[in-house]
């Protein structure tokens, strides 16, 4: 039995079931507030409008509050765009046109929350070793001692693993040693994970979400997650290592949630779905969300005199380019950080 970080206690006595023992608590859930999609992709209908307290908005500036909006820009090929600047976009603010205030883009460290399906569904066909190589590539693409990851599980429960650090070597060993049993809750482990990262200072952050997108016990449902990780301006990747048999894309009868339900989830939040059949595979998407998370833009705008839910578009001024970005913020005073 070993101690992580004075939180989470793993007992590997039993081999054919993980059993968890929380010693300070469990993260809690919470609903947030509703997000659109503003890029290529369109999710069907967005989650509705809510607000949640929380803390104060980061300042690009002193003295000015905003709200930050990260996005990433693609060409018409798909391909992330680097070197516009503030002139190159425009947001549409509750139908409004406006200017942002300020747009970063740098080369400054990323954080990743991994976050590991060790549901029983992950024992079949290997799903859960191909999950933990998949989290390998993640890793390897991380600067060691300048970019920050953290390590989390999930059944039914939220399991932290090992909390977020710099020294990304000791990650590494976290893999091993999860026995996969039980049901799967992957909305609420999202909102959960989510929450944890509301106050990390890193700039371009996202979770990762390693799963085979079979959710069977959860509570909450994808536009109440979407919710919670819009509300603080985290993208949600979903990288679901599954069967050719399950593949969507090539499947009729494939996992209808990777086109469905997960899809929307991690769009609306900013982010997106991969699906990984092969090391290849996830070997590409593991580069991909990496690379991305390098070419985020920091969208800064001052917040609508309105109170309450503003949807809001990114824009930017050249022909067939595409903005994949959080959808909307609340404005007012109880308005979540960004």
């Amino acid at each position: 039995m070993t101690d992580l970080a004075g939180t989470l206690i793993f007992d590997t006595g039993d081999m054919h079931a993980a059993r968890w023992k929380v010693a300070s608590g469990i993260l809690a859930a919470a609903v947030a507030l509703g997000a659109t999609m503003a890029a290529a992709q369109t999710p069907s209908t967005p989650p509705s409008q809510a607000v949640v307290p929380g803390d104060q908005q980061p300042t690009f500036r002193a003295g000015i509050d905003l709200v930050t909006i990260r996005a990433v820009v693609r060409d018409g090929k798909g391909r992330p765009v680097q070197g516009l600047t503030l002139k190159d976009f425009t947001l549409v603010d509750n139908g409004e046109t406006r200017k942002p205030a300020a747009v970063e883009h740098d080369s400054g460290p990323i954080g990743v929350a991994l976050l590991f399906d060790v549901s029983g569904s992950m024992d079949i066909d290997e799903r859960f070793g191909r999950a933990r190589e998949a989290g390998y590539f993640v890793l390897s693409g991380l600067r060691n001692g300048e970019d920050e990851a953290a390590i989390f599980a999930f059944d039914t429960a939220l399991h932290l693993v090992q909390p977020f650090t710099n020294e990304l070597d000791r990650l590494r060993g976290s893999f091993s040693g999860f026995s996969p049993w039980g049901m799967t809750s992957i909305h609420d482990a999202i909102a959960m994970a989510s929450r944890s990262m509301d106050a990390r200072a890193t700039k371009r952050r996202a979770l990762v979400v390693l799963t085979d997108g079979f959710d069977t016990a959860s509570k909450l449902d994808a536009a109440e997650v979407s919710r919670l990780a819009s509300s603080i301006d985290l993208p949600v990747y979903v990288l679901a290592v599954v069967a050719s048999i399950d593949d969507p894309r090539t499947h009729e009868d494939g996992n209808k949630a990777l086109n469905g339900d997960l899809a929307d989830l991690s769009r609306w939040t900013g982010g997106d779905l991969f699906v990984a059949t092969s090391t290849q595979e996830a070997s590409n998407v593991a580069r991909a969300i990496v690379g991305e998370l390098r070419d985020q833009y920091l969208i800064a705008i001052e917040p609508g005199t309105k109170p309450g839910w503003h949807s809001v578009e990114v824009r930017v001024g050249r022909k067939g380019h595409t903005v994949q970005a959080r959808g909307g913020y609340v404005a007012g005073s109880g308005r979540p950080a960004s």
